[in-house]
């Protein structure tokens, strides 16, 4: 049974380009399309479509009044917001990924019609994949089954399901790897982490220019720790989260008298991720060794597990959330598989696991 797929934008040619570009993806049937939200919103009842790819600025209700009003009459649809490389649309996608969209891609604005297919599909088909993979893991939970990961061809040992650590001193630094979900996630944990954490905290998450500017001040404005961008030269702060530029790699170093800043680079992508957190959680391994906390959230992918490894290799400490509670059961799972993970905690419970290796409390 094929995934249904309503595409909704007011622009013919790109309600045409979408509509072409999901044809290119076997799982997917395309169902209709519709031309605002008000539009859209009727059709779902009709269709009953698994997804809608949702644009932002449209007449009549744009996709933010669409997202609200999903959410108001608990329709069953979920929702990949369509944005634009702006900052505007980079604070609305922040916005709708709030209020409970699955995730987001940008118009690409190549020169001619043929390159924006090509980004269009390299950007869709992963984030189509990875929803599929999701309603399986919802499907077998609802059916009253635990999830179990897939068992790994390598002979990884199994992974404690609660905190059995033998650790006799506290991290300095927390680092942290997230993606799709990421932004919902992170306004979970952020925010529960306390103002007198005491350490700094260094996070990537998978997202373009602009939008990590645009998650930074989103959960800055909602948590005790000071949440910014990182910047190149900066030097590294306690009670502060430093949040990897989109489009660029972020690590640390340590340079004269002790100093630990932070370097951003343009440097390549790793695992197609630019920021990608294996970059980040290398460094911080390397600068910190055995005093660091490092932390896998939902996404796509394995980046951050052989980052992870590091982590773990060094003596640190290394948290992974649980299948249950991630949007996508990629990078946590990666990790868990290749036997690097100490703990493995729900979401709700990220930020408490987090302070007990920098306080022993």
């Amino acid at each position: 049974m094929k995934l249904k797929v309503l595409v909704v934008d007011d622009s013919l040619i790109y309600r045409k380009i979408l509509t072409d570009v999901l044809a290119q993806i076997p799982e997917v049937e395309v169902v209709g399309t519709a031309n605002n939200g008000q539009v859209a919103l009727s059709k779902i009842t009709t269709l009953k479509p698994d997804l809608l790819t949702l644009d932002i600025e449209m007449p009549i209700m744009d996709g933010l009044k669409t997202l609200e009003e999903i959410k108001k009459k608990k329709l069953e649809v979920a929702v990949i917001m369509v944005s634009t490389l702006t900052k505007r649309g980079s604070q609305v996608t922040m916005r709708a990924l709030e209020l409970g969209a699955f995730d987001f891609i940008t118009k690409p604005e190549k020169e001619n019609k043929e390159a924006n297919f090509k980004e269009l599909l390299f950007s869709l088909r992963p984030k189509i994949k990875a929803f599929l993979r999701r309603l399986e893991v919802r499907k077998a939970l609802k059916a009253g089954k635990k999830f179990t990961p897939p068992t790994s061809t390598q002979s990884a040992p199994k992974t404690p399901s609660k905190p059995c650590l033998k650790r006799f001193e506290k991290s300095q630094i927390v680092a942290i790897g997230v993606s799709t979900g990421g932004p919902n996630a992170l306004s979970v944990v952020i925010p529960k982490l306390p103002a007198n954490l005491g350490v700094p905290v260094v996070l990537v998450q998978h997202m373009p220019p602009l939008f990590t500017q645009s998650l930074a001040e989103s959960l800055n404005a909602k948590s005790a720790l000071t949440v910014k961008e990182g910047e190149d030269g900066e030097e590294l702060r306690p009670n502060t989260v430093y949040i990897a530029p989109g489009g660029k790699q972020m690590k640390i170093s340590k340079g004269l008298g002790n100093k630990i800043t932070i370097k951003i680079t343009n440097d390549p992508p790793e695992n197609n991720c630019k920021p990608a957190v294996d970059y980040l959680f290398r460094s911080v391994a390397q600068v910190y060794g055995s005093k660091v906390t490092g932390v896998i959230m939902t996404g796509m992918g394995s980046d951050g597990a052989l980052g992870l490894k590091a982590i773990k290799e060094a003596g640190g400490v290394t948290i992974a959330q649980n299948a249950e509670t991630c949007v996508v059961y990629g990078m946590p799972k990666a990790a868990v598989e290749l036997g690097v993970v100490d703990i493995v905690a729900p979401l709700e419970d990220i930020a408490n696991q987090i302070v007990k290796t920098v306080k022993f409390a």
